[in-house]
């Protein structure tokens, strides 16, 4: 095995800068002035050695906006000359560097009422929290009442039994009576709304989510085309539902379905910007116009004298 090959696989001590590399601290400062502002160029840091005869020189940064960076002017020498060359010069954070804060995606920097009116808040294809309002197949879905699932559990007919001694379990209504009837029906209010009651919470909701709200004017599209809400039942389920989208401004509130905003399930692709119409006269146009008219412009030739003209 030669020398040069074991040299080669000895395992190298930290490099030591070129002598005549870190002594060009004058050049390198030379360099930052000239690529900064005047005055901004503070004192010398240190040196980087960044590979045989080549160092880094670091300068303190001055200016104001620039706290905690500093000016990095990289020189460097060729084998065997003795002239110092500039490499390059540029602007480097520091340990203690100001800096911008970690660009966070438009999607995850969004919060809840957030959106305002006019704007739009497009729902990606993929979005988990909707799914598609049918598959064009027969079969019900898995949670449906329809489904064999349910129906296997249907037919089971296994009774649950309540924990606990008959005193304390609740009494059922007599058989017969009205109670009873309404027990069977669902029924188990005393009381409900009255139509008055109906058209007080109608004005209630319309008014701070209806048609007429500056969100609603500026929306792409009404609520009841839209994924996210969620039918209500009863006589106000035909005008009314429920915002189930967490950005939008109404989350968790009865929405007319007159209503709407930016959030709208189907805004996946933000409107095109509109395109003006061809301009009918062009005034961008520069025509070029001789200061002279040309010798053949007119419509009586040069040939021949004036006498041929009949002038004296």
């Amino acid at each position: 095995m030669s020398a040069a090959t074991t040299r080669s696989r000895t395992p190298r001590t930290p490099r030591t800068p070129d002598r005549l590399c870190a002594e060009a601290v004058g050049l390198a400062r030379d360099a930052a002035e000239e690529a900064a502002a005047p005055g901004v160029v503070g004192e010398h840091v240190e040196a980087v050695v960044e590979g045989d005869r080549v160092v880094t020189h670091l300068f303190e940064c001055k200016d104001f906006g620039y706290r905690g960076w500093r000016w990095a002017v990289t020189v460097a020498r060729a084998s065997r000359a003795k002239v110092v060359t500039l490499d390059e010069t540029v602007l480097l954070p520091g340990p203690d560097a100001l800096l911008a804060p970690e660009w966070v995606p438009w999607s995850e920097r969004l919060r809840p009422g957030d959106m305002g009116p006019g704007d739009l808040l497009p729902t990606d294809a993929e979005d988990l929290r909707l799914e598609p309002g049918y598959s064009g197949e027969e079969e019900p879905p898995p949670n449906s009442v329809f489904s064999e699932e349910m129906a296997e559990l249907v037919e089971a007919e296994d009774a649950e039994v309540t924990a606990g001694p008959p005193a304390e379990l609740p009494a059922a209504p007599a058989r017969g009576s009205i109670a009873a009837i309404a027990d069977e029906l669902g029924m188990r209010r005393a009381r409900v709304l009255s139509r008055y009651g109906l058209h007080a919470a109608a004005d209630r909701w319309e008014e701070s989510h209806g048609a007429k709200t500056a969100m609603a004017q500026a929306a792409p599209a009404s609520c009841v085309s839209c994924g996210f809400l969620a039918p209500i039942g009863g006589s106000l389920g035909q005008a009314f539902g429920v915002c189930a989208n967490e950005f939008g401004p109404a989350d968790g509130h009865v929405v007319s379905l007159a209503y709407g905003c930016g959030g709208h399930s189907e805004a996946a692709v933000m409107p095109k910007p509109s395109r003006p119409a061809a301009p009918v006269l062009d005034e961008t146009r520069v025509d070029v116009l001789p200061l002279r008219p040309a010798p053949d412009s007119g419509s009586v030739p040069l040939e021949g004298t004036a006498e041929d003209l009949g002038h004296s």
